[in-house]
């Protein structure tokens, strides 16, 4: 029943994928230079209950931040502190972001917290990767973990409560130059590479705006030429970004997801005439206990000894069957459902295809 489904989800993916469908140019590429940027801090999470870090760098932050309000810690005496946490903020700076503009951003335990709930992230700096700082975190975390533990040692814990989000948590301080306005021409990067689709775009363009607007660079990469107008630029890119183009058609290619056991394989994929056999042994050990019995009169004791049974079953017919010339996805499918196959023994089937050199396409593991 489930090798049916998969042969019967496989083709449907094979007959859509027999289509050319046309996308937007917002959908395949991207503008460049208009792009996010990651921002990183280091802070402090206080108003704990008791659940926060018992780490030496969470007690030398606790004393540097005293410090700077005037508040002097004797040398070598500890605050024993556990309300607080060493926590390492990190966000998004989206592109265009303007200073007063706020962002969420995702708060985390460096140390041995066992939670954050409850607690707030005190003024915190992001920085960037030139080391200046574009934003200002602060506020109350959202925790959607939760742990508890009890006296005797039993504990529950659900999701990951060390971990918390604060919506709108940073306000942004600093524009990054994006480079948008600068220049007579825009490129356009797209999310795939293929020289068929990077060709249609130039001609979708053109078609539109008229001859000479786009040429290609290089599989990747559209150059159009645009005004320097800030104004009109927007107004050409609105224009511009729902042009739609046929994408081109991927190369042949299987993909294994070998944590998953599933198999994408592509319309395009062939085999040569190839003899395939496959067959498994299915190993199966079960544990058993028996009590042995003592002599009571020669100070004998009962003890309890463990008896293992081990069978070795062989599945499948182990037919074997034959790819001819040039067949196709469906059939690759069908040959293997034939043999009483599991989606996990195509996966054998089609690596030993590839060593063998009849499968005609990229297999990919991930």
């Amino acid at each position: 029943m489930l090798m049916r489904k998969v042969v019967i989800f496989l083709t449907m993916l094979m007959v859509w994928s027999s289509y050319s469908y046309a996308e937007r140019i917002k959908d395949i590429a991207n503008v460049g230079g208009v792009r996010s940027n990651h921002l990183i801090g280091y802070g402090l999470v206080v108003g704990l209950t008791g659940s926060g870090d018992k780490t030496p760098f969470a007690e030398q932050s606790l004393l540097s931040m005293l410090n700077k309000f005037g508040i002097h810690m004797p040398a070598g005496v500890k605050t024993n502190a556990k309300n607080i946490a060493a926590v390492a903020v990190h966000a998004e700076l989206p592109a265009f972001a303007k200073p007063g503009q706020k962002i969420d951003i995702t708060v985390s335990s460096l140390g041995n917290a066992k939670s954050l709930r409850g607690g707030s992230l005190i003024l915190t700096p992001l920085k960037g990767v030139d080391g200046n700082v574009y934003a200002l975190a602060q506020g109350n975390l959202v925790v959607g973990g939760l742990d508890a533990s009890g006296a005797d040692g039993s504990r529950i814990t659900i999701n990951v409560p060390s971990v918390g989000r604060i919506p709108d948590g940073a306000m942004v301080e600093r524009t990054v130059n994006t480079g948008f306005e600068l220049g007579n021409t825009i490129s356009l990067n797209l999310k795939r590479s293929d020289f068929t689709t990077a060709n249609n775009l130039v001609t979708a363009i053109n078609d539109l705006l008229g001859e000479g607007t786009a040429s290609a660079v290089d599989a990747n990469t559209v150059e159009v030429m645009a005004p320097r107008i800030p104004n009109q630029r927007v107004s050409f890119l609105s224009v511009l970004e729902n042009i739609e183009v046929v994408p081109g058609e991927s190369s042949a290619r299987v993909i294994v997801n070998s944590r998953t056991g599933t198999v994408v394989i592509g319309q395009h994929v062939r085999v040569s005439p190839a003899a395939v056999t496959h067959g498994g042994l299915t190993v199966k050990i079960t544990e058993q206990v028996d009590v042995s019995q003592g002599n009571p009169f020669a100070g004998g004791d009962t003890a309890v000894t463990p008896d293992s049974l081990i069978s070795v079953e062989e599945i499948g017919s182990g037919h074997m069957f034959k790819f001819p010339k040039g067949v196709s996805l469906d059939d690759i499918v069908q040959a293997v459902n034939k043999v009483g196959a599991a989606p996990g023994d195509l996966v054998a089937i089609l690596e030993a295809l590839k060593q063998s050199g009849a499968l005609k396409a990229d297999l990919m593991i991930i």
